[in-house]
């Protein structure tokens, strides 16, 4: 039997949602609150397997209730009922220690899943959170690709692991057999390419990069 704990200030959501769990054969309702303060009491004295938690609620919100319960009840799975599906709330009641996060919009058949689902050691997010969650870090992944450098080619490799062990221009040119002015050309094109103003920033990049080891 999962008991689960029912946490939110609108009393017609929360009897709503009351008479409908009540309906389950493998769940049991063992207290209502109505505020983010009985919440955390409530979890103390009732130990439940599961809290639907409202996101904004009074006293302290839902957010910050799932902190205080996590910080002792490690072992109670939380799911964030939200109206909202800014990617603030849902990061921050994720960070808080939230296992799920619906929407109030969303069908009893999907709290339902999402309790079975934190109840079988997952993370469950709506539909919707879905979508604001990957296109987020799809913009990000895209962000960091226009921010990742372009890569060096393997004759720039060589010429900067030369540079950073102290080389020339004209060290360089002998030991490669190309002429000075070449390597001035690629030493212009790797501190571009890199964006750097240094050699002693060349190395730092060297060295993060694997192509120089430190000795």
């Amino acid at each position: 039997m999962i008991r689960i704990l029912l946490a939110d200030d609108h009393v017609l959501f929360r009897e709503g949602l009351k008479s409908l769990l009540t309906k389950e054969n493998d769940m049991e309702l063992v207290g209502l609150a109505s505020n983010g303060e009985e919440a955390v009491k409530m979890a103390k004295s009732l130990r439940p397997d599961v809290i639907l938690m409202d996101v904004t609620m009074p006293n302290i919100n839902g957010i910050q209730a799932t902190e205080r319960i996590m910080e002792d009840h490690n072992d109670i799975s939380i799911i964030a009922l939200s109206m909202h599906s800014d990617k603030r709330y849902i990061v921050e009641s994720l960070k808080a220690g939230s296992r799920g996060y619906i929407l109030k919009e969303s069908s009893l058949q999907t709290v339902l899943q999402a309790i079975r689902s934190v109840m079988a050691g997952n993370i469950y997010l709506s539909s919707k959170v879905c979508t604001v969650i990957v296109e987020d870090y799809l913009k990000l992944i895209n962000n960091s690709d226009e921010n990742t450098s372009p890569p060096l080619s393997p004759r720039e490799r060589e010429v900067l692991v030369l540079l950073v062990k102290g080389r020339n221009s004209k060290q360089i040119a002998d030991f490669l057999t190309i002429s000075k002015n070449t390597v001035d050309t690629h030493r212009r094109r790797i501190l571009d390419k890199l964006g750097c103003e240094s050699v002693a920033e060349l190395t730092k990049y060297a060295i993060r990069e694997g192509f120089l080891t430190l000795e």
